[in-house]
């Protein structure tokens, strides 16, 4: 089931003043993924995914510190971009099980099997495994299975996949289809090839985001993780969604609690480190994937 917070409407109202009068005392910027509760999403200065993240996090220039309220790998990727101001994650335990699937070594080996291959690696990697890589890519430019499907090209596909948009059936798109025949179905690219195909379109959230808002449709069936339509709902208030399936949450992004921001900030922790020549081979990598998107 979607996560649900058990503080009080004054409860959380107070933690959000906390938390914005620390922010403005240390000239913080405030960060958010899509997939963040909705509580939390609403203290941040910019809500977005993987691809608009990166952009918002070599964009800053005007903060002392970020505060990145997301998983790991993301708080990596903005400390790739932001080598002179600290980047702190909320909750320093949120990771990433995709980004667990695969380690610099285990790439190496690969490389060394496949000597010819270009390496394109999924912004859901470590610091260390992109700084293997010669470009990066998000779901809203390419990923996986899907984009071998639209390309020519020859795709050596790493075995890894999202947890959480796996647990969306082909049986529960039909079922929901069936149940509101009227509705768009967007499904995201992570999820798996016989779901993606019962999609109308496949999208990044962002591209959900931004699809939903042009789309003279009234109703969307959504595919992706349930933290989405927190943002779907409020900047379409005349429009209905859907989840799909409601085990669509992911554990490591819930691990944020505007409790746990406040600590964060309060005592400094969860630091983003990256070791310098790591930092600059994933930064060429990153910077790639900004340079053609």
């Amino acid at each position: 089931m979607p996560a649900i917070t058990t503080q009080t409407p004054e409860e959380i109202a107070r933690l959000q003043a906390k938390i914005l009068e620390l922010k403005k005392k240390l000239k913080a910027v405030i960060v958010a993924h899509n997939y963040q509760r909705p509580e939390v999403q609403d203290i941040a200065d910019f809500v977005g995914d993987s691809l608009e993240l990166s952009r918002k996090a070599k964009e800053v220039v005007d903060a002392n510190e970020i505060i990145f309220c997301g998983v790991h790998f993301m708080a990596e990727t903005a400390a790739i971009l932001n080598p002179t101001r600290p980047v702190l994650l909320a909750e320093g335990t949120a990771g990433c099980p995709m980004a667990d699937m695969i380690d610099a070594a285990d790439l190496r080996e690969w490389k060394e099997k496949y000597p010819r291959a270009g390496v394109v690696c999924y912004i859901n990697t470590t610091a260390a495994v992109k700084a293997e890589c010669d470009i990066c890519c998000t779901s809203a430019n390419a990923v996986g299975h899907y984009v071998s499907t639209k390309t020519k090209k020859k795709m050596i596909l790493y075995p890894g996949f999202c947890i959480t948009h796996k647990r969306l059936q082909a049986e529960q798109v039909r079922q929901a289809k069936e149940a509101h025949p009227e509705a768009v179905v967007l499904i995201h690219p992570e999820c798996a090839p016989e779901v993606v195909a019962l999609g109308d379109a496949v999208l990044s959230t962002s591209q959900m985001i931004r699809f939903a808002k042009e789309s003279p449709a009234q109703s969307f069936l959504i595919g992706t993780e349930e933290g989405l339509l927190h943002r779907l709902k409020l900047e379409n208030p005349t429009k209905t969604f859907y989840l799909m399936c409601n085990a669509l949450v992911c554990p490591n992004m819930k691990r944020t609690t505007l409790d746990r921001v406040l600590k964060t900030m309060e005592e400094q922790r969860n630091r983003i480190i990256i070791p310098e020549d790591v930092r600059l081979k994933a930064l060429r990598t990153v910077e790639r994937m900004l340079a053609v998107v």
